[in-house]
């Protein structure tokens, strides 16, 4: 692929406020607090920063609960016409932490001005860097999303004839900002995948059907492990009873099935 085509070059961080293992001061918090200190109004705020009206009401209500006084003042009136003011300790924190996120973003750019590595290098690594206890970790774009009332049906192209369909709420394809072209990742936990080997003529509810060449196997008395590459070359690791393994006669190089549900894939973005 022409470098011209790729994004240029970019570094990013934030600065987080850490009290013990709680991350109470992060940057989507933050931008609520300055949203509310500049409109005064906790709709307008969550509108501003692209939160829902909920979302931005559950984090004050986390932000309030993890400080020792509250640093948002609320008041009501009207249908979701809810006033909200920084108390002085509030905006004593949240100048510290812009001042802070300041000087973390010049050095941020000066680090970006060495550019170690190219474009794509630099992507795989952004990619490496996502932790999770989900064994099946995949990245793709939206294809396409449909929306209901309060659910989300999101489908996300990850190669070539390969899709992942995930159903989450629309407050979170909402706060994630999702939308057609936007690279997501896909988290799916062994444990929520069936292995099927012959499906001719069923039918089933689930979304989510691989058809895979078994390349793992590992048995254990408690359950046994089963590794699938897919015609795109991609792998998914499936977590299965031993005695399941037995009944299906299950072997190296055969073809299988995945099966997992579109509740079972939860998503995140990483742009």
């Amino acid at each position: 692929m022409p470098s011209s085509s790729l994004p240029d070059f970019e570094l990013a961080g934030s600065i987080w406020f850490k009290s013990g293992t709680q991350n109470w001061g992060n940057p989507r918090r933050m931008a609520l607090l300055a949203a509310i200190r500049e409109h005064g109004s906790i709709s307008a705020a969550a509108r501003s920063i692209g939160l829902s009206y909920k979302a931005a009401w559950d984090a004050i209500d986390t932000i309030n609960n993890l400080s020792d006084a509250p640093l948002v003042l609320r008041t009501t009136g009207g249908q979701r016409g809810g006033g909200a003011e920084l108390t002085d300790k509030a905006i004593e924190i949240l100048e510290l932490y812009e001042h802070l996120d300041e000087v973390h973003q010049r050095f941020m750019k000066r680090l970006a001005r060495a550019r170690p590595g190219s474009d794509q290098t630099m992507r795989v690594l952004q990619n490496m860097m996502v932790q999770t206890s989900a064994r099946n970790n995949f990245i793709g774009k939206v294809q396409s999303i449909a929306f209901s009332e309060i659910s989300a049906e999101v489908t996300l192209n990850i190669g070539e004839q390969f899709q992942i369909i995930s159903s989450i709420t629309r407050e979170s394809a909402e706060t994630l900002g999702l939308g057609k072209g936007v690279r997501a990742l896909a988290f799916i936990k062994a444990s929520s995948i069936l292995i099927g080997t012959d499906l001719d003529g069923i039918t089933l509810s689930a979304r989510n059907v691989l058809r895979g060449k078994i390349v793992q196997l590992e048995s254990e008395k408690t359950g046994a492990d089963v590794g699938l590459e897919l015609p795109s070359g991609h792998r998914i690791t499936a977590t299965i009873t031993a005695k399941s393994m037995e009944l299906l006669g299950l072997a190296l190089n055969q073809d299988a099935y995945a099966i997992f549900k579109a509740p079972s894939v939860l998503l995140g973005t990483i742009d």
